[in-house]
């Protein structure tokens, strides 16, 4: 789930992401305040749209919205007040974390690619394809877990590159937008003593 609130850009609407489709099959149902998003081919449900949301929740954020528990509460009691027995569940564990790339192979089928094995903390390991000129193994690095808003707006998603499955991705610190990034390639490389594999990563 990702929630997204700009009243200057957009007005005062709470945006809900569930999924992703073409807006060629984009269907409606509107209740009251309250938008259902649907895919009209795989009946999949997308997202919600809630107007009036100030009226709802207390909104400060401009640009994607930090959840809790309370938030997703008042979110799902919203939908109810307006006709809809939707329920929504969200996963509010960390999505930036500290990564230990345990091991790296170059992809088969891209020179540029290498294919790494990171482990993200309570026996997570995930598999990510990364491009950076200077990951490799023994690396303390941030990971963008799936699910994660990059500051550019970016949602990560589950991918396949050049055939090969990638969750997540291995982050510089441009992509961060930390303060003095650096303009040329490559990940950000972490302190191994300040950092635990599953730590999660605050810029």
């Amino acid at each position: 789930m990702n929630v997204f609130y700009n009243k200057e850009g957009i007005g005062d609407t709470l945006i809900i992401v569930l999924g992703d489709a073409e807006r060629e099959v984009h269907s409606f149902e509107r209740k009251g305040d309250a938008v259902k998003i649907i895919n009209s081919e795989s009946k999949e449900l997308i997202g919600f749209n809630l107007f009036n949301a100030s009226q709802y929740l207390e909104l400060n954020e401009s640009g994607s919205v930090e959840m809790n528990e309370e938030k997703l509460a008042v979110i799902n009691e919203a939908l109810s007040k307006n006709g809809f027995e939707d329920q929504l569940e969200a996963d509010f564990s960390p999505k930036f974390v500290v990564g230990y790339v345990q091991s790296k192979e170059k992809h088969p089928n891209a020179d540029k690619l290498n294919i790494c094995k990171v482990d993200v903390g309570s026996g997570e390991v995930l598999q990510i394809v990364c491009g950076a000129p200077n990951v490799d193994e023994g690396q303390k690095v941030v990971v963008a877990k799936v699910g994660a808003v990059m500051p550019s707006g970016m949602i990560i998603k589950d991918a396949e590159l050049r055939g090969v499955p990638s969750s997540g991705m291995i982050c510089s610190a441009r992509e961060l937008a930390l303060p003095d990034a650096p303009q040329e390639k490559g990940i950000l490389v972490l302190e191994n003593e300040k950092y635990s594999a599953g730590q999660p990563f605050i810029s």
